[in-house]
């Protein structure tokens, strides 16, 4: 079946078998395949308006941020909303003791406050196109997987050379159905991209770890930066004489804020989805690889947990170091849970059962996808022990022991060294300065040899990882070690790498004592030789067996599409830009519990504990609801929204991805999910998959009325989508309830935020250019 065959099955397809709120969706195709449903659900945009090339469009207003989360343009004048954890890198590097904007916030007061952050840059697609039959020129079915590969990589080549692109745009083209389809993006990226604004992390990441993947929410997780360009509004690198970028197109903010049962579409650029795995590999996963990595992550946070709770100083240095550990471990807990829950095994079933049925009665299908299943069910067996090793190996030797970091770095100056000599070595001896001083700052090697003793028992005992735990035992009985307390008080006690200064010592030798000094490391030489033994047993096979499972997966995908002509199928996330749609709306997690899908701010204060770093409140913001002093941001019933719910289906990327309302206006701010339902990555469940928002109003509240920072507010434009009626009507309830005694007694900046003022206006849908130019 060729491709073209293959798409055009895809956008004829009428039956719609797929559950509403389902799929992340390319733009571009949404007029084919989704917008009679999306205005079914209440939206009144066209698809014309959410994606166009010839005119602005909810695109332009679209950003990829960093490229590892999304933002969007709120203003005529660049100005970027997302995520506070997106842009908490940013915020930590402008961070000093004298100015702890952490801890206390960053508010700039004008352009010229604005701080400059090298690296970091905004990204907006263009355009989108079809490129498969370019890309697919000369490739067939008994190609081997390199032969295939070489051919799409050579008619990349020539598609990119042979593209008219722009003075500053660029070509991306990425697969689709793993590799059944291939689409180019064109793109333009601005470099200088400002800090402009950030609540303190008590606001920013209330709840924390606690908090973190659960339901209620009460997390104002936003920051705002600004794009800066060059002559004619063109991208260009930071200078001074940047001017704010002029967008396409930007988002209005809506003051009406949503109410359950309001259609939601959330914008950006999801991960990485795995939806159309086969039922042995979600096997495998819950089984297996799951099991595996929460078991090694729970032994690690176990011994850094009791440490933090002893000392303020290590619990001000691991915080973070924690959370990071803590989060993924808690979401394959949940995902594993969650799959089991929604019966995800059964579910395959009744699929690989409906896809062989209908092979069965076909010859012509089963000649081509019939051998598809056994051989998923070979090559995942075959997988599992490599599988298990590289999982075991990755967490213990690459993320979790945290002197295994400063080894990995003496590891590439000896390669940079065995390259280039000299210049080599000196070069990337320049480039770690900055990354191992950061290490050391925050580095407890009490805490870590505790780690390394647990971890390096459990890798010398992986039960179905046998190469690796035997070359661990190995390495133990070569060196007269009796248990792994001994070889952590061993390594410890002569390892160079526990120290900053022994290492600064070694590294500023000449380049040929300094790589004498590495490799005679008893730390350096022990996990030398780990990895060479999972490089020569484990990282091979685990390659080959992979490629095989990836060919047979576009087969499969191929085969699925083909045989379920009535099917609509959405292709995995693979950080490109994605439509997801669905509706506010709470869920029902287990017996005896539902939870509703918005919170206020009177959440906020059921949760405060002073002193506690997840969960203290700033004195203002108290006061602020003390006096019930929301401005124009409270809703109707005088209450102040902080987070709410949404049937979209989200992943890691769309961190920081607008939630947009039925007539284009911004409601919220995207930044996590529910625990019940992290297994969306892989089987997304209606019934507990929900995505979880920052309220817009909120956002607008700690600007204005908790930071003072009016200015940004009034550069926005804010809308009443619901009527101009209700908004007054809202507003003149809450100016009575501010001229109360106790509002009367609040302090002078009431007065001076009320002379501010906020602008507002009617907008009844999204014209096609609204807000930009």
């Amino acid at each position: 079946m060729t491709n073209k065959i293959l798409l055009t099955v895809f956008l004829l397809s009428t039956t719609i078998t797929l559950r509403a709120g389902e799929g992340m969706w390319l733009p571009q195709l949404l007029k084919a395949l989704n917008e009679g449903e999306m205005q079914t659900m209440g939206m009144k945009l066209t698809a014309e308006q959410i994606y166009s090339v010839n005119q602005g469009s909810l695109k332009d207003a679209i950003v990829h941020f960093g490229g590892f989360c999304t933002s969007e343009v709120i203003s005529d004048q660049g100005l970027l909303l997302t995520n506070h954890h997106c842009g908490y890198g940013q915020i930590q590097s402008h961070t000093t003791l004298e100015k702890n904007y952490l801890k206390n916030g960053f508010w700039a007061k004008n352009f010229r406050e604005e701080l400059a952050n090298p690296g970091l840059f905004a990204r907006f697609i263009v355009r989108i196109d079809d490129v498969t039959q370019a890309m697919l020129a000369g490739v067939t079915d008994k190609m081997t997987n390199k032969e295939r590969q070489s051919q799409i990589d050579k008619n990349m080549a020539t598609l990119k050379e042979n593209t008219k692109l722009g003075e500053f745009e660029e070509l991306m083209i990425r697969p689709f159905y793993h590799g059944n389809q291939y689409f180019s993006f064109t793109t333009v990226t601005y470099n200088d991209v400002r800090l402009v604004g950030a609540p303190p992390e008590s606001i920013g990441k209330f709840g924390a770890d606690t908090d973190n993947w659960e339901w209620p929410r009460h997390t104002g997780d936003f920051s705002l930066f600004r794009i800066y360009a060059g002559l004619n509004n063109e991208p260009a690198e930071y200078s001074e004489n940047n001017k704010p970028y002029s967008p396409k197109h930007f988002l209005p903010i809506s003051l009406d804020g949503v109410e359950e049962g309001d259609f939601t579409l959330v914008f950006g650029f999801p991960g990485r989805t795995n939806q159309y795995l086969p039922g042995v590999a979600v096997e495998q996963l819950i089984e297996t690889v799951n099991p595996a990595r929460i078991a090694i992550r729970d032994a690690a946070l176990k011994i850094i947990d009791a440490e933090m709770r002893k000392d303020e100083k290590t619990k001000i240095q691991y915080a973070s170091k924690f959370a990071r550990v803590a989060n993924y471990w808690k979401k394959w807990i949940g995902e594993n849970q969650g799959l089991i829950a929604t019966n995800a095994l059964g579910k395959k079933a009744e699929l690989e059962k409906g896809f062989t049925n209908k092979l069965n009665s076909s010859l012509n299908l089963k000649d081509r996808y019939g051998d598809i299943l056994p051989a998923f069910k070979k090559q995942y067996e075959m997988l599992e022990p490599y599988v298990l090793s590289t999982n075991y190996y990755n967490e213990i030797m690459g993320r979790n022991i945290e002197a295994m970091r400063i080894i990995t770095y003496l590891r590439r100056l000896s390669d940079a060294y065995d390259k280039n000599g000299k210049e080599g070595y000196d070069k990337y001896k320049t480039r770690i300065a900055g990354p191992m001083e950061s290490f050391y700052k925050n580095y407890n090697s009490n805490i870590d040899k505790q780690v390394f003793a647990r971890l390096t028992e459990m890798y010398g005992n992986a039960d179905g990882a046998k190469e690796i735990s035997a070359s661990m035992q190995n390495y133990l009985m070569a060196n007269g070690i009796r248990d792994y307390d001994q070889l952590a008080d061993q390594v410890f006690a002569m390892s160079m790498v526990l120290d900053k200064n022994k290492v600064l010592q070694t590294i500023n030798q000449s380049p040929e004592a300094a790589i004498k000094s590495i490799k005679s490391d008893p730390l350096f030489k022990m996990a030398t030789e780990i990895s060479s033994t999972y490089l020569e047993k484990i990282a091979g096979p685990y390659r080959e067996i992979n490629g095989k499972i990836a060919d047979l997966q576009r087969r499969y995908m191929a085969g699925l599409m083909e045989v379920f002509p009535n099917k609509r199928f959405w292709p995995d996330a693979n950080s490109t830009m994605r439509v997801t749609y669905g509706k506010v709306q709470g869920y029902h997690p287990r017996d005896g519990i539902t939870y509703d899908p918005l919170t206020t701010l009177d959440g906020v204060i059921e949760k405060y504990e002073p002193g506690d770093y997840e969960f203290d409140v700033p004195k203002k913001l108290l006061e602020l609801n003390a006096s019930r002093d929301y401005g124009n941001y409270a809703t109707a019933d005088g209450k102040m929204p902080v987070c709410f719910l949404g049937s979209n289906h989200t992943t890691g990327g769309n961190s920081g991805s607008p939630a947009i309302d039925a007539n284009g206006n911004l409601v919220g701010l995207n930044f996590d999910r529910v625990w019940e339902g992290t297994m969306s990555d892989i089987n997304y469940d209606p019934s507990i998959c929900r995505n979880i928002m920052v309220d817009a109003r909120y956002i607008l509240f700690i600007i204005d009325k908790y930071a003072g920072a009016g200015h940004l507010v009034k550069e926005m434009k804010l809308v009443h989508p619901r009527g101009n009626t209700a908004g007054k009507q809202k507003n003149k309830q809450l100016n009575q309830s501010l001229n109360t005694p106790q509002s009367q007694l609040k302090n002078k900046r009431k007065k001076a935020m009320m002379k501010n003022g906020t602008p507002s206006e009617n907008q009844k849908a999204l014209p096609l250019n609204g807000g930009g130019q």
